[in-house]
């Protein structure tokens, strides 16, 4: 059997070296941390205030949302609504609102994550991978 004439070739490949960014390019591959968020969350107990979080922030929109909208800010309208209404009624209606919330802000966020690299990515020249 022959030897192989390429078999003691060594290739090496060195890449430029790109310069560190600290954004992403990708809208979903960026870091999230707690520290980003603007509710508090002390340390050592994230997880007890992110149940309190889920429980009471809807609940406080869905209340918010019964007084203004349906009880057209009335208090005695509202009083009569509130004693029909459970909890949890009233905080399925606060959790879709923070939910249609959250949506919109997340689509509100991508978009301008775009519109950034759109105006930084205009400027450079096109080459070949």
């Amino acid at each position: 059997m022959q030897p192989n004439k390429f078999e003691n070739t060594h290739v090496t490949y060195i890449p430029k070296k790109k310069p560190i960014r600290n954004k992403s390019d990708k809208f979903s591959q960026q870091n999230i941390t707690f520290d980003d968020t603007p509710l508090f969350f002390p340390a050592g107990m994230e997880k007890f205030f992110l149940l309190l979080y889920f429980i009471l922030l809807p609940y406080i929109a869905g209340l918010l949302f019964l007084f203004f909208y349906v009880g057209k800010g009335k208090v005695d309208l509202f009083l009569s609504l509130n004693e029909d209404a459970s909890f949890m009624l009233t905080w399925a209606v606060g959790y879709e609102i923070i939910a249609v919330l959250i949506l919109l802000w997340v689509v509100k966020s991508a978009i301008s994550f775009t519109m950034s690299n759109a105006k930084k990515g205009k400027n450079r020249q096109f080459r070949r991978p």
